[in-house]
């Protein structure tokens, strides 16, 4: 897949350096991903939420932090909405 939004990725990790190591992980296999469904996402990551139309959120570093994602399964892009603590994703309006 095609990763879109690296950049809230490198500033989330600038500020929350214990989510680095989960992050680049999830970035690695998200760049290696060749997801065509919610089905295939599922299957690597059973705890990940589609929302709505391929609006997805996957729990990063045993659910401590929250990335959202849209997932053009088509086109072959993830684009990065949002990053967030748990605690942060409770506000946010999805």
């Amino acid at each position: 897949m095609r990763v879109v939004g690296r950049e809230k990725i490198a500033a989330f990790m600038n500020t929350h350096a214990d989510s680095r190591k989960a992050l680049q992980a999830w970035l690695a296999e998200a760049d290696e991903a060749r997801w065509r469904s919610p089905q295939e996402v599922k299957e690597r990551y059973p705890s990940a939420d589609f929302i709505r139309d391929g609006l997805v959120v996957f729990n990063i570093k045993g659910n401590s932090y929250r990335l959202v994602a849209q997932i053009g399964f088509r086109r072959g892009i993830v684009s990065v909405q949002r990053i967030g603590t748990h605690a942060e994703y409770s506000s946010w309006r999805l």
